[in-house]
């Protein structure tokens, strides 16, 4: 059972996210938070797999409040919910550990993909939301899209076959154990690939190892969702 907490200072949308993650029998509801202090204060108390944040909140932002559960409760996991027009929010949020990110008006389908993967040890980007980071990087004076999508392949050319293969399906929101067995290798295996990725590239987490993989253009933006367990 996947044990998820969701916090939102909007009743409705905590409602909905709620619905729809009742919808897979895998998954459990444990607490709703109405902010970010909120939401700190009953992970640490719940110890749930997964904490569904709001990007932004009153008081503790959604991004503080997923820094501080990654500092003291490293075992949960977190998604930001964001919304358009919030991509320097996804930005900071990648510097602070998010494992993955949902746009609130996305499919449902893919609420339940990104608990799953994030759960797993994955990383989740939907495809609306690594589209918009890769155009609003190059928006935003760091560099032009093109300019950053070569430089992108450049690191991604440094790295191994194996570790661009592995790039690819980390990109795609695959977890280790996934990846292994479409590898047909050990978990331990691929662990160890991705850790020299994360060093090859010269990023701290998945997430935005993810980013990378979508701007280099070994992920399509559309990518087909991850297997089901």
């Amino acid at each position: 059972m996947i044990r998820v907490l969701i916090a939102d200072d909007e009743p409705m949308i905590r409602a909905g996210v709620r619905a729809v993650l009742a919808t897979d029998p895998d998954i459990e509801v444990v607490a709703e938070a109405v902010d970010g202090h909120d939401a700190v204060e009953l992970v640490r108390r719940h110890r749930p797999a997964v904490a569904v944040l709001d990007i932004r909140m009153p008081g503790i932002s959604g991004i503080d409040a997923a820094a501080e559960i990654r500092s003291t409760v490293p075992a949960t996991s977190v998604i930001m919910l964001t919304t358009f027009g919030e991509d320097d929010y996804i930005l900071q949020a990648l510097g602070g550990g998010a494992a993955g990110f949902l746009i609130k008006s996305g499919e449902p389908e893919e609420l339940i993909a990104g608990v799953r993967a994030v759960a797993g040890g994955a990383a989740y980007l939907s495809p609306k939301v690594a589209a918009r980071v890769v155009a609003h990087l190059a928006a935003t004076g760091a560099g032009t899209l093109a300019g950053r999508r070569s430089a992108a392949r450049d690191r991604v050319a440094a790295l191994t076959a194996r570790e661009r293969e592995v790039l690819a399906f980390l990109g795609s929101g695959l977890s280790n154990g996934q990846i292994a067995r479409r590898l047909h290798v050990v978990e331990g295996t691929v662990k160890a690939h991705v850790s020299s990725i994360l060093a090859g590239l010269g990023v701290d987490n998945r997430a935005a190892a993810a980013v990378v993989a979508h701007e280099s253009g070994i992920v399509p933006l559309h990518f087909p969702q991850p297997p089901q367990p």
